[in-house]
């Protein structure tokens, strides 16, 4: 008999969340999570990519950044500040990993009670049902009825460039710094600009290099499920008024270049050359600190999945799924950002791995649904969107069956703090025919997330636009533009909002 009915391989939300879910069926269950540290040695504890180096230490930082930008809104609300104002990186990284040290323990505790065993070890496989970890002790063997894969992904390093592994670091290190990085390179290539975002908002001196578009990784802003075989593309009409607002609150760019290497110089300080790309010239500048931010790789390489007969997608590594999570080999799942497919986000792994252990448990046939997804990029001013962009839309039923309701809003707040509110946007994709049913949704502004969690409910249950016209906003707020949209981009009219 196998010593347990389950046994995940890897702490972060969607394995947890499987492990525990799983536990309360009374089922025997163990965990296997092991960090391996980063090139620069960063290391943390329990809980995966969310909690320790993702989501939960970007937004408080994000935070911080806003709250500096509040500061300057404030003396034009009659608030008495001295000047200057300074910010202390170490107070705040301090707090930060506070915070998520206390999440690590939360999740160690919560594992105990309900009774599920935590190994932190490596794991392997030896067989399909056995899963070898290997301890300062010796060997641990498990073998398991049920294994779900849930290692998550690790930042990728350009190895090809010159001196990128030996002096460059990732996001794992940003957010475990205990001092400031200073005068910070974010080299861009496929994923966010909220690092960039918040390290312009704390006062540093930050420049971000792309190699081509930006948020062209943020596949998240169109994501259907597969199964429709969709290419999608990012909204770029968005991406570019993010990085337009960035560029005019000081954030440099440096677009269309090429980082070929990075040498460090006798004040320590790192050189960075790059091929200009509309220029066609070589160019230099030193800098603090070189962040890499060029894409995440699925941690699978201890794993030994070939030996096993689970299935990767050649090209990006990343484990191959059904509808149901289950691999090529029976008993096998995997969920989460290692997943083909799948959108990296940490609210659908935690989903897909509580309703995994139900069905594999709890006699539930209930699949996860992939569809109309919302998520928010936490950049200066946030852009949060759900279901499909507005290319996305033309690809799927056409241009012609397709209206855009679009509005140039300016947030209440900014009046008096006499802020640019140009790149404040919200945008609508509906089908044109029949009952207008609301196909996507995305917002530019203040607090985009919180805006897009409600109308994220009324799309998921298949809103159609007569009927959010009937609905009455509350007044004054930016989500009530939503409400209020009434030019398509089709009639060419000019889409600024004025009164209130």
């Amino acid at each position: 008999k196998n010593e347990y009915d389950l046994l995940v391989i890897g702490g972060g939300s969607g394995g947890l969340a499987c492990a525990k879910e799983a536990a309360q069926f009374g089922r025997k269950v163990a965990v296997l999570d092991y960090v391996e540290p980063s090139p620069r040695g960063t290391s943390w504890g329990l809980g995966g990519t969310c909690v320790n180096v993702g989501c939960i230490p970007k937004k408080l930082m994000h935070q911080a950044a806003l709250l500096g930008s509040a500061l300057k809104d404030a003396q034009h609300y009659g608030w008495n500040i001295s000047q200057p104002v300074h910010h202390t990186w170490s107070v705040m990284a301090q707090g930060v990993q506070n915070y998520v040290k206390s999440l690590n323990w939360g999740h160690r505790v919560q594992l105990q009670d309900k009774k599920v065993k935590y190994f932190n070890i490596k794991g392997s496989f030896s067989d399909p049902h056995t899963v070898r970890g290997f301890t300062k002790a010796g060997k641990e063997v498990s073998c398991c009825d049920n294994i779900v894969i849930a290692t998550g992904g690790r930042p990728k390093y350009p190895t090809h460039i010159a001196g990128a592994l030996e002096y460059g670091i990732s996001s794992d290190d940003l957010f475990w710094l205990k001092e400031s990085p200073g005068k910070t390179v974010p080299l861009l290539i496929d994923v966010s600009l909220e690092c960039a975002g918040f390290l312009t908002g704390i006062g540093l001196d930050t420049t971000v290099m792309m190699r081509s578009i930006p948020l062209r990784g943020f596949d998240q802003a169109s994501h259907v499920s597969k199964k429709k075989q969709i290419c999608f593309t990012t909204q770029q009409q968005m991406a570019s008024l993010v990085t337009e607002h960035m560029e005019s609150y000081g954030t440099k760019f440096l677009k269309r270049c090429i980082p070929t290497k990075v040498e460090k110089l006798k004040s320590n300080r790192l050189q960075v050359t790059w091929k200009n790309a509309d220029l066609n010239t070589e160019e230099t500048d030193s800098f603090d600190t070189v962040m890499w931010a060029v894409g995440r790789v699925p941690d699978t390489k201890t794993l030994n999945l070939e030996t096993v007969g689970v299935k990767t997608n050649s090209e990006t590594g990343k484990i191959i799924v059904d509808a149901s999570e289950a691999t090529s080999v029976p008993h096998i799942y995997a969920v989460g950002d290692i997943t083909e497919g799948r959108p990296e986000l940490t609210p659908t792994a935690i989903a897909a791995g509580k309703l995994l252990a139900q069905r594999l448990f709890g006699q539930s046939s209930e699949l996860m649904d992939y569809d109309n997804v919302p998520t928010t990029v936490f950049t200066p001013l946030e852009y949060g969107c759900v279901g499909l962009s507005e290319e996305a839309a033309v690809q799927c039923h056409g241009s012609d069956n397709i209206e855009v309701y679009h509005a140039y809003y300016k947030p209440l707040e900014f009046t008096v703090a006499e802020r640019d509110a140009t790149q404040c946007y919200v945008k609508m994709v509906c089908l044109r025919e029949r009952e207008q049913r609301i196909l996507g949704l995305h917002f530019i502004g203040p607090n985009a997330g919180e805006v897009i969690q409600g109308f994220a409910l009324g799309i998921k249950c298949g809103a159609t636009y007569p009927q959010l016209m009937k609905t009455i906003g509350i007044h004054p707020t930016c989500a009530e533009e939503v409400t209020k949209l009434r030019i398509t981009k089709r009639s060419g009219l000019d889409a600024t909002v004025t009164g209130c």
